[in-house]
């Protein structure tokens, strides 16, 4: 079975990429699946069944997504394996920008959108920085010269990761998304023991505990300041 992590910011537009790009996986007769990973409410697994998809969800709750991703994955895998996939894509909404759910050796795919802002490739961090394949978004909105300018700022801080624009409504360039998702040779039995390409946020406090009262006194674990300088005289 292969395996291909999607991850993005919230509504940049994943889940109707994945959609596009499936349906000609299914023109092929490849068998995809698809466990889509999201904090506290998602009805993106009614899409996927709709399409015939096999779906599974699973909602972090007060984890980190990315967190509750590496927490799960092997069992998601066990899942993929049981249904008979060729193909399993995990989707996750990727709302921690210091966090990243890819795998050492596991194709991982970044979908960010055009109408997010000029600079956010450099605000979401190793979820794009870490990203083998980045499709970009809502490329239909916006003028050429503000998606040449974009696929720029995504190359500077990524120049690793192939760039591709897709259109998340019509499907274009879904189909060359496909190609690049499914290698043959690809065989995923377990990730027991592979590495996160990234580690997660050194942060362990009061308030990951559950902590919720504010001041110096209540904070314990990691905590880091800022730094507002020496006041002047």
């Amino acid at each position: 079975m292969n395996l291909t992590i999607f991850s993005g910011p919230p509504s940049s537009g994943k889940t109707s990429v994945i959609l596009k790009a499936i349906a000609f996986f299914q023109k092929r007769g490849i068998k995809v699946g698809v466990v889509k990973f999201d904090c506290l409410h998602t009805d993106d697994d009614t899409l996927y069944e709709k399409a015939g998809v096999p779906v599974k969800k699973g909602l972090s709750g007060a984890l980190c997504p990315d967190h509750f991703f590496a927490s799960n994955i092997e069992d998601v895998v066990k899942w993929g394996n049981q249904e008979n996939l060729d193909l399993l894509i995990t989707e996750s909404a990727g709302l921690c920008n210091r966090c990243s759910p890819y795998i050492v050796g596991i194709k991982g795919v970044c979908v960010i959108d055009n109408l997010s802002g000029i600079n956010t490739p450099k605000k979401i961090g190793p979820m794009l920085k870490a990203a083998d394949l980045v499709v970009v978004t809502k490329g239909d909105i916006v003028s050429q010269a503000e998606r040449e300018v974009f696929s720029s700022r995504v190359s500077t801080v990524n120049p690793k990761a192939m760039v591709m624009h897709v259109n998340g409504l019509t499907g274009q360039g879904a189909y060359e998304l496909s190609t690049l998702l499914y290698d043959e040779n690809q065989q995923v039995d377990s990730v027991q023991g592979m590495k996160l390409r990234f580690p997660m946020p050194s942060a362990m406090c009061s308030y990951c505990l559950g902590e919720t009262r504010i001041g110096e006194s209540y904070q314990l674990g990691n905590v880091k300041k800022m730094d507002f300088g020496e006041d002047e005289g």
